[in-house]
């Protein structure tokens, strides 16, 4: 499928209602989700190299993986998708919640507000090593207000909602009636066919001189360029699909995956009949930051980079690129988006 810009405003798709009659092992075909109004794409099952030896140690070893076939949301839930959501349930976002500061020890009384971690744009370099330097914890934030209680959504319902803990994702994906994908789900479908290629588009980061996806250009985190039009979030499918007719699946938000983080990936196997099926990545009890022995809280996989990651500084917007996140982290450059299973089928 050629690169062509994804918009759920543009592109023309079946109903739902077809899904079962549609699925064969062609990639691409998109169908309509009524329930959440999110397009859903097909990607037929297959086996691929997943990981990169060439970048961060994290993404090592490149070993084999085989996935079934599943729908996958054409991009990231929007702030009017999950409006949706919360009008229909009632959800009330972990950011939305008050803390127990049991559960953050040492934490100042100032920061036990609901709110949520928010970017903030720096004047002059800074030290790279300290994330406080550019993350503020901001009480009031929330996915109705991105950048704290004075802002707030207005002309960014087709954005991809953020501040999004994973128990959101993962409630919004129930009321859906879908998951959140696997690591091994995520990255297969992000390659759109390309197996081994850096990026979702081949190995060419601007191929041509054409931006292809919302990342930071400049230093950072103080000189962003915006040759790419965005200082944060862009609306969903303002860059060209990949190959499955995916959009943003690099750049504009990090998104959830349902599996615990480890520091590597498991070895290549040995012979082909070994290659794991549908896996689901590691135990839990691995997954807490051993630099943060106090502080147990599980992490779960994101994938994809955000509007954030630079080349000099963060080359995480690619199909490899994997990133530890604490389950209960709402960050103003977190999204997610859902897949639905052979059988989950409506």
């Amino acid at each position: 499928m050629p690169a062509t810009l994804c918009s759920p405003f543009l592109t023309q798709h079946e109903p739902l209602g077809t899904m079962t009659d549609v699925v064969t092992d062609a990639p691409g075909q998109a169908i309509d989700d009524p329930r959440s109004g999110a397009g859903v794409v097909w990607i037929p099952g297959g086996t691929f190299r997943m990981g990169s030896d060439r970048h961060y140690p994290e993404e090592r070893p490149v070993h084999r993986v085989t996935v079934d076939g599943f729908w996958i949301d054409t991009h990231p839930v929007t702030n009017a998708q999950f409006a949706r959501f919360v009008a229909e349930t009632g959800h009330v976002t972990v950011a939305e919640r008050p803390l127990d500061p049991a559960d953050y020890p040492g934490a100042l009384p100032g920061l036990l507000q609901p709110g949520a971690l928010v970017f903030r744009k720096t004047e002059h370099a800074v030290d790279l090593r300290d994330l406080r330097n550019w993350w503020a914890y901001v009480p009031g934030a929330c996915w109705r207000h991105p950048e704290g209680p004075a802002s707030d959504v207005s002309g960014r319902a087709n954005h991809p909602v953020v501040h999004v803990a994973y128990e959101d994702a993962e409630a919004y994906a129930a009321w859906a009636g879908k998951d959140l994908p696997t690591e091994a789900e995520w990255e297969y479908a992000a390659r759109g066919g390309l197996d081994g290629a850096d990026y979702c588009w081949g190995d060419d980061f601007t191929p041509g001189g054409r931006i292809m996806a919302n990342t930071w250009q400049g230093a950072f985190p103080h000189e962003n360029a915006m040759l790419d039009g965005f200082a944060g979030t862009s609306p969903v499918g303002a860059f060209p699909t990949n190959g499955y007719g995916l959009c943003d699946m690099a750049g504009n938000v990090w998104e959830w995956t349902s599996d615990w983080y480890a520091a590597r990936h498991p070895t290549d196997a040995d012979k082909p009949c070994c290659v794991p099926l549908n896996p689901h990545g590691p135990a839990r009890d691995g997954s807490f930051d051993p630099r943060q022995p106090t502080i147990q809280i599980p992490r779960k996989v994101v994938k994809g980079g955000s509007f954030l990651c630079a080349p000099s500084y963060c080359q995480r917007y690619r199909p490899a690129a994997r990133q530890p996140q604490m389950i209960d982290s709402a960050m103003s450059h977190i999204g997610f988006r859902c897949v639905i299973r052979k059988g989950r089928e409506p």
